[in-house]
Order: structure tokens, then C-alpha cells, then sequence
């Protein structure tokens, strides 16, 4: 049985791309309350693995993530991208006539803007969970609040559907990374097979080094699907990069690696992985 943590409760979207990406398998889960609570837990227990959403096709990346991935001395063995619909629920006595409040995690309600700014007179509140929205409405019986989170979150805590699929976009994704401790890492993940890396580094203050970096990435034919910057607390107009990389061959990528380690400063690979079609 695989334990793995979590943020949110069950029936969230971290649940739900937890079981897609490990199907078939047992899964005990450990719920948490934050991405700290996360890293907490397979900081104690080594043996336990973390599914961490990264990015959204939306709301874009979630910056904060990045930092403590990089602090937390794992390692990504994978990735998971789930198909994110929202639906709006409520206790079965409710209905639209009724609701005054609905709550949902920010990033949820901001992936139904548009959908929110047609209910003026709904306020919205954030919380910590989509799914702990429907459960902390469903256990404390609060009439005249809704929440925003998957389907089978509101079927789960006995909730009344009133609206499907409200997001914006209907090409709404998230991205997952699965991590775990790096001892843990080979029995995760074939190392001889994969053909995705998560890179993080700084670069000199000189000018064209961001360029040089990439013009040997391209020379060896490695093929750079994300660049994220973010700057380096105490250090003025200094940043972080954190790169994500595609290749067919492994010998290939790490003859990249070894070329722009004497171009870069402090560069970690944060994890090797495959990518599954």
C-alpha cells in the first residue's frame, strides 16, 4: 500500500489525480491542510510520497510551490495532468433562491469568474478546500451556503448539484508533481527511462547568460517546455529559474547538464521523470 499526502480532503482534486495517477493501486491518503503540512509529513516519514499541484492552464503557476520544492530536498518521480470542472452545490433544502454565500478555495472561485460575476448577488469566500467547502456545509447543515468543487466532492458529502461545469474555461488543467525522498526515488521511477526534467538555477548578473543557457539546451537537442523566474529574497534584480526539459535521449540531456553547470550558479535538478502518454 503506497501512502501518500495530499493537500485537501478527500474527494478533492488532489484526491482525484492521486487515484488516476496511481490506478490499480492501494492508497492510504493523508490529508493536509497546506503544501507545508505536505513536505512535513514526508520530512518524518520517508516512505510516504506527495502529489503537489504545480501549475493551472488558468490561474498559471502556483509560485509558492516551486519555493518549497526546492527547499524540501525531494524529488519529482512524475507527473499527473487532470481535466479540472467545477460544479456549485448546496444542502438538498437549498436552492438558488436561498444561497447567499458560496465558498471555495480562491483559486476555484477565480476559475469561475465568470460564472460568479452572473450571481451578484452570491458572496464569495475563500477557504482552504474545494471539497472542505461541501463537507464543512454538509456536516454543520448551514443552510444558504453553496460550494465550488468537483462533482464527485458535492455527490460524496451529500450535496445537491444546482450547476456542472461553471468553470470559464472548459480547457481547464492542473499539473501534478509526484515527489517523494530521494532514497525513495528509484523505486519510483526507472532512471534509464525517463525523457522529463524539473531544473532550477541562478545565473550571473552578466549580460546574454539566460541565452547562453538556452542556446546549448537547443544545440543538444533538448527541448524546454516551462521557464518560471522568481527572485531571490535579499538580491536585487537576482532570480531564479526553474526549467522544465523533454529529451529522447538520456546520454544526450546529461551531456546538456554537464555544458551549462559552468554557466550557471547553484543549478539543482529537482527531478528526472517520465512523462505518461
Amino acid at each position: 500500500m503506497k501512502r501518500v499526502a495530499i493537500q485537501g480532503l478527500i474527494g478533492s482534486f488532489h484526491d482525484i489525480a492521486a487515484n488516476q495517477y496511481f490506478a490499480g493501486e492501494q492508497l492510504q491518503l493523508i490529508c493536509c491542510a497546506t503544501f507545508e503540512e505536505l513536505f512535513d509529513n514526508i520530512k518524518r516519514d520517508p516512505t510516504i510520497i506527495g502529489m503537489m499541484a504545480i501549475e493551472n492552464t488558468i490561474a498559471g503557476s502556483l509560485l509558492h510551490n516551486y519555493e518549497l520544492l526546492r527547499d524540501s530536498g525531494t524529488t519529482v518521480v512524475g507527473e499527473h495532468k487532470l481535466h479540472i470542472s467545477h460544479c456549485i452545490c448546496c444542502l438538498p433544502d437549498d436552492d438558488w433562491n436561498t444561497i447567499k454565500e458560496v465558498h471555495s478555495h480562491p483559486v476555484a472561485l477565480m476559475q469561475c469568474r465568470n460564472f460568479l460575476a452572473g450571481h451578484p448577488d452570491i458572496k464569495a469566500v475563500e477557504s482552504e478546500d474545494t471539497a472542505g467547502s461541501a463537507k464543512d456545509i454538509s456536516e454543520n447543515h448551514t443552510l444558504g451556503q453553496a460550494a465550488i468543487c468537483s462533482s464527485a466532492a458535492a455527490k460524496l458529502y451529500g450535496m445537491k448539484i444546482l450547476e456542472d461545469h461553471i468553470e470559464d474555461n472548459k480547457h481547464n488543467f492542473t499539473r501534478f508533481l509526484v515527489v517523494c525522498n530521494p532514497r525513495k526515488a528509484d523505486f519510483m521511477r526507472s532512471p534509464e527511462n525517463t525523457n522529463k526534467a524539473s531544473l532550477v538555477f541562478s545565473l550571473p548578473h552578466e549580460e546574454g547568460s539566460l541565452s547562453q543557457v538556452l542556446s546549448i539546451l537547443s544545440f543538444y537537442k533538448i527541448n524546454m517546455t516551462k521557464i518560471q523566474s522568481l527572485p531571490i529574497i535579499g538580491h536585487e534584480w537576482e532570480y531564479l529559474f526553474y526549467v522544465d526539459v523533454t529529451y529522447d535521449n538520456l546520454t544526450r540531456y546529461r551531456q546538456s547538464i554537464d555544458a551549462i553547470v559552468p554557466l550557471t550558479k547553484e543549478l539543482k535538478i529537482l527531478g528526472e521523470y517520465t512523462i505518461r502518454q
